[in-house]
């Protein structure tokens, strides 16, 4: 194993190279870009045994990826923002048809107006797609997620399509400390697993056929199972990831919440600037404490009541606007949180718009407010923060 200054982007290629991906099928779209570049040069200079699909749009690489998983060789992609939305018709395809296709987003806020800056808003127009969805917050978690990512995808209990979401420009375009493998012990925890549906003329198949309203519910029924069931799966890579690598990953991740009265929540890279302000709080006396989801999809229902019962105030961070509705992180949390006797308050924010900054100080400025609405009973406001007057 060896230590290099590498960019979030670059790290995940390097995943990519070192988990012997066979074909990749994909679309420049910023700031998505290096990842792909990266691995068009590594197929090019012979450093990846792989087939590079250079397709005309987000749409048409989904589409490949969809025949390549069928075929049961191992598939990538990795998109961003509107390049996501182009592909949103083929996503729910590849859950619904069991395909294991691995893909990196590198989070982008939509148009219009036209922004290339990263915020939620695109994977959380596709949360509901059928995606086994993880965020990671630095570099490292990039490069380890996308790794488990296939371990996960392509386990014979799970066979979804799973994505890693990185946040764009915060993360994507970072160069940060990151560990890299030997390739003998990737091998050790990424197998080749058996597939045991893919198309073979020698026994033929049909997918994604047409369902008549006597089939459709069964279906959908059985999809919502699998997502739910491969939670098991998802804490059984991370464990064999830590044996073999030494770094442990929860689907609910936590910083200094024990003993803490008030919560907050993110997701993504901000977390790491919520943690120098929860550090501040804690310095100055407050009991306050950090809640990082690290799985979205399947949402970690036990782990989360677990951890957010315990405070009098839950603060959620949102990145992405529902219009017209609660943040959608918030209106989960919310939803979560309601068959338990003993529930915190909910403060929900939107923030981290377009690319736009929150501060360590903008994170505390965001608790005291949530104390505030909490004692005013105003907790029902949505605030989207940081709007200049």
């Amino acid at each position: 194993m060896k230590r290099v200054g590498l960019e979030s982007s670059l790290a995940i290629a390097e995943a990519v190279r070192l988990a012997g991906v066979d074909v990749v099928s994909a679309y420049p779209i910023t700031p998505q870009t290096h990842i792909i570049e990266r691995i068009a040069q590594m197929v090019a200079d012979g450093d990846l045994n792989a087939s590079y699909i250079p397709v005309e749009s987000e749409h048409s690489a989904m589409s490949g990826c969809l025949g390549a998983a069928a075929m049961g060789v191992r598939t990538f992609t990795a998109t961003a923002g509107q390049g996501l939305e182009l592909m949103h018709e083929v996503l729910p395809v590849a859950s619904a048809m069991r395909l294991p296709v691995v893909m990196a987003i590198c989070n982008r806020a939509l148009s219009s107006p036209l922004s290339i800056w990263g915020d939620h808003s695109d994977i959380m127009a596709a949360r509901d797609s059928g995606w086994v969805q993880m965020f990671a917050e630095n570099g490292q978690q990039a490069f380890d997620l996308t790794l488990c990512a296939f371990r996960i995808a392509e386990d014979v209990e799970v066979l979804l399509p799973t994505a890693i979401n990185i946040d764009g420009f915060h993360l994507s375009h970072v160069i940060e400390s990151v560990l890299i493998p030997e390739q003998g012990e990737v091998d050790k925890f990424l197998p080749e697993l058996p597939r045991p549906y893919v198309l073979d003329p020698r026994k033929p198949l049909t997918m994604g056929d047409f369902a008549t309203p006597e089939l459709y519910i069964e279906a959908k029924k059985s999809q919502d199972v699998a997502l739910r069931n491969s939670k098991k799966v998802i804490l059984q890579a991370w464990q064999e990831f830590e044996g073999v690598f030494g770094r442990r990953y929860s689907p609910v991740e936590t910083y200094r919440a024990d003993g803490a009265s008030v919560l907050l929540l993110t997701m993504g890279s901000f977390s790491e600037v919520a943690m120098e302000a929860i550090d501040r709080l804690r310095e100055s006396g407050e009991k306050v404490g950090l809640i990082r989801l690290r799985l979205w999809r399947p949402f970690p229902f036990e782990e989360f009541r677990q951890v957010a019962s315990q405070a009098d105030l839950l603060v959620v961070l949102d990145r992405a606007v529902s219009f017209g509705g609660p943040g959608p992180v918030c209106s989960e949390v919310q939803a979560a949180l309601y068959p338990l006797s003993k529930k915190p308050q909910v403060a929900g924010f939107i923030g981290g718009l377009g690319g736009r900054d929150i501060t360590t100080e903008g994170f505390e400025d965001m608790i005291r407010n949530a104390r505030k609405k909490a004692d005013a009973g105003r907790l029902g406001e949505v605030e989207i923060i940081g709007v200049r007057e």
